[in-house]
């Protein structure tokens, strides 16, 4: 039998940890994944730096566990666009919408997910979460495919990676360093160029 001591002290052991993960996001938002070090964790979270270590790790942890929240975010918006009804075409354009409010609302948590840390913990969670989305994608494809709505001249597997590449391109223009783009306007109108040729290239002829 658990008791309630035992309760209470998983309680608080939780909390301590969503209060270090909290502070290391607070340091991803305004320095990005170089602003994150235990040190600063600890100082942000106030508290020991042994207790990051027993509640979260080193710093390959701590990324890890900041890059498996950004899938989680991530999946969030997504599992609610793929769930949307309507023709294939209004699903993959609430798909696309979704994606770039995600990059938008969430921009740096999509900058994890676009270039992870460089932890195996952290590429995996990532790498899966792409595949699954991926997959999905091209099921829609190919619902698309046989109504008509796409062409057919397409890959449905193909045609969702080539589709997540360029908006995934376009949306990091905001943090490239060597495309930067800082004009809201600007990048307002790139990323809805984007979209318009990802959803009208996909229509038939």
């Amino acid at each position: 039998m658990v008791r309630g001591s035992d309760t209470r002290t998983a309680r608080r052991v939780a909390a301590n940890r969503e209060a270090i993960l909290d502070a290391a996001e607070e340091l991803l938002v305004e320095g990005g994944v170089d602003a994150i070090t235990v040190d600063a964790v600890a100082e942000r979270a106030d508290v020991a730096l042994q207790t990051v270590y027993n509640r979260v790790g080193r710093r390959p942890e701590v990324l890890v566990a900041v890059a498996e929240r950004a899938v989680e975010d991530n999946r969030r918006y997504m599992d609610a666009a793929f769930a949307v009804e309507g023709t294939p075409l209004d699903r993959f354009t609430a798909v696309v919408a979704a994606y770039v409010r995600f990059a938008q609302e969430r921009p740096h948590h999509f900058e994890v997910l676009s270039n992870p840390p460089n932890e195996p913990g952290a590429l995996q969670p990532i790498a899966a979460k792409i595949d699954e989305q991926m997959a999905t994608l091209a099921e829609l494809v190919a619902a698309g495919i046989a109504d008509g709505s796409f062409t057919s001249s397409i890959d449905p597997a193909d045609a969702a990676v080539a589709l997540w590449a360029m908006m995934d391109g376009a949306l990091s223009l905001r943090w490239r360093a060597d495309r930067n783009v800082t004009d809201p306007q600007r990048l307002h109108d790139i990323i809805a160029t984007a979209q318009s040729l990802v959803v009208n290239g996909l229509r038939s002829r």
